[in-house]
């Protein structure tokens, strides 16, 4: 049966430029490989809804019509990758933006909440462009869909994972109703608290839940010995 908009799947792929430029990948070789492996990445696939925007829409489109198992490449012009190159995005920045480090070509920066590369120090200015760094270009895609996802955990597991890089978080599933724990790790992110209310409402339009609970969970913390026993302890080591 063809892959459909609205349909849960786990993808692998290889992102490339410039011909063979690898800029991203599921494969966890191949990104030590090029040098471009993340420790906190996950990889050996991703579990993406099509049409829900989680990969750039050439590739997304691509999917949707073929079959599970279908392996193929796809060239995606920058109009449906990364976007075009805008010129209005490369500005001109006062060097004392760089209070940490000194600036230098091919330095990725964050300034006012934008982040840029900067492509050239002149003096006491500094000239950035905030545009994607694969803005203007041409990318190909190597892809194969491994599976669609059918089980409605295994589906809200999945989409949790590519929003908090979390492989396997505790989700329980009662008729059209799901319940989310969340680690207290996550209750302090800023993107998993910009992105949760993104994930219940594609759970309730692509998965057909009626409703998203989370629950955030907080472990006691280990009590530490007290000083008496602790004195105990000194006291009968000396005898």
């Amino acid at each position: 049966m063809a892959i459909e908009k609205g349909d849960v799947i786990k993808l692998s792929y290889t992102g490339k430029f410039d011909e063979e430029q690898i800029f991203d990948t599921t494969n966890e070789e191949l990104a030590k490989e090029n040098e471009i492996y993340n420790p906190r990445g996950m990889y050996g696939g991703d579990v993406v809804i099509v049409g829900a925007g989680h990969t750039i829409a050439g590739l997304d489109e691509d999917i949707a019509g073929k079959e599970v198992g279908f392996t193929g490449t796809v060239i995606i012009p920058p109009e449906k990758g990364f976007g075009a190159h805008d010129p209005k995005l490369v500005e001109n920045v006062s060097i004392t933006k760089f209070t940490d480090q000194k600036a230098y070509p091919g330095m990725n920066i964050e300034i006012d909440n934008k982040r840029g590369t900067v492509t050239k120090v002149i003096g006491r200015r500094v000239r950035v462009d905030f545009n994607h760094p694969l803005a203007g270009k041409e990318v190909t895609y190597d892809y194969t869909i491994e599976e669609k996802l059918e089980d409605v955990a295994e589906q809200v597991k999945g989409l949790l994972a590519l929003y908090t890089g979390i492989p396997d978080l505790e989700v329980e599933v009662n008729d059209k109703k799901v319940a989310i724990t969340v680690p207290a790790m996550l209750s302090f992110n800023q993107r998993w608290l910009m992105a949760k209310g993104r994930v219940a409402s594609e759970l309730v339009e692509y998965v057909g839940l009626e409703e998203v609970s989370y629950v955030e969970k907080y472990p006691l913390p280990t009590p530490e010995p007290a000083a008496e026993e602790e004195a105990e302890e000194v006291t009968e080591s000396e005898e």
